[in-house]
């Protein structure tokens, strides 16, 4: 069946908890390594989990891509961000021109930056922007409405979104790419990222909402008022992520959604940058919750809400650097720290092999 044609229960379906006796694998051999138990700490973790994922003790990152997904929203009417809508596109060209954050970072750990239009007000010309394979235009609509007065968007919306993400990841997948990224553009997005976490996860607006973009304590009474009536006009049941995802979300991170369940369902390890695709990953996890296996929380943002979503899923982060850019460029860090772990496991010489004494029982 190809991915156009998967019916979200039937990916839902395919999601299966990774297995453990690929992980215990990996542990004995890094207990074989020359070098004091476990002493790079959480690197063995990183390694092997990657292991466990790929059902191997020979792991491969190598083929790297992030998948930037951008959409607008309607809660912008509501004055809860600091930069106005125009920014959303204007970042677009950025990143298929190559020169926003996530381009630079990316390309430190040799990885594919593809953008995806998932739901941006503008219409960009193609062929003046000469993008070739680095942007994908899957408009669900041209922007989501305003959550604050109705849903954000209809359920076949939501879950056009969702497979969208699956679909282009899936594809990404078949073309050799065995860890993905996930990133998000969309000027307001933190705003039904924060609704989705207080939603999902049960905290408080004042556990859950922060600055975004850096709104002033007026724009964040405005923020946290526009999120408050949101919830309470549409009433989300926590329980279904497409439910959620209809009532108080935004199409990228429907897309990011996606991309998660398609890393679980095609066993590849997907790297989940900051608050807004976490937010993604709620709305995946209360889908399929074995999609946590193949998670890795690149970093740990700024934002006051991400660690509690972190918490709730149960993922560490990997940094913790006091970013909130977005984009993906917590996780491409992260991706470096990564490889090295695995590089580790794969090449790192055993106390055998070494000629190297073991510690004494």
């Amino acid at each position: 069946m190809t991915s156009e044609k998967i019916s979200l229960k039937q990916i839902i379906d395919g999601v299966q908890p990774v297995d453990r006796s690929w992980v215990e694998k990996a542990a004995e051999r890094t207990a074989r390594l020359v070098m004091p138990p476990r002493a790079l700490g959480r690197l063995h973790d990183v390694s092997e989990r990657i292991c466990g994922i790929q059902q191997t003790l020979i792991p491969s990152i190598h083929r790297k891509a992030f998948l930037v997904m951008a959409g607008d929203h309607g809660i912008v009417a509501e004055g809860v961000s600091a930069y106005p809508q125009e920014v959303t596109g204007e970042m677009v060209k950025t990143f298929i021109n190559g020169g926003a954050g996530i381009n630079i970072l990316a390309a430190q750990v040799d990885a594919e930056v593809v953008v995806v239009d998932m739901g941006i007000k503008p219409q960009l010309d193609l062929q003046a922007l000469n993008a070739g394979d680095r942007l994908i235009v899957r408009k669900v609509a041209g922007g989501t409405a305003n959550f604050s007065r109705g849903p954000a968007m209809s359920e076949r919306e939501a879950e056009a979104a969702v497979l969208t993400g699956f679909q282009i990841a899936t594809e990404l997948f078949e073309k050799g790419i065995q860890i993905l990224g996930t990133g998000d553009m969309g000027i307001g997005n933190t705003t039904p990222s924060a609704a989705i976490g207080a939603v999902i996860v049960g905290s408080s607006l004042d556990e859950m909402v922060g600055r975004g973009t850096g709104v002033d304590d007026e724009g964040l009474t405005r923020k946290k008022d526009a999120i408050r009536r949101g919830i309470e006009t549409n009433r989300p049941d926590p329980g279904n992520g497409l439910d959620v995802l209809t009532k108080v979300g935004g199409f990228e991170i429907g897309g990011i959604a996606g991309c998660i369940l398609a890393g679980a369902f095609h066993r590849r390890p997907v790297v989940i940058d900051g608050f807004i695709s976490t937010a993604g990953a709620l709305l995946a996890y209360t889908l399929a919750p074995d999609v946590t296996d193949y998670l890795f929380a690149g970093h740990c943002s700024e934002e006051p809400g991400h660690r509690v979503m972190l918490n709730y899923l149960g993922l560490r982060p990997i940094l913790d650097l006091e970013m909130r850019l977005g984009e993906g460029t917590g996780g491409a860090l992260a991706m470096g720290i990564m490889d090295g772990a695995v590089q580790i496991l794969k090449n790192m010489a055993t106390f055998e092999e070494a000629g190297v004494s073991e510690k004494q029982p």
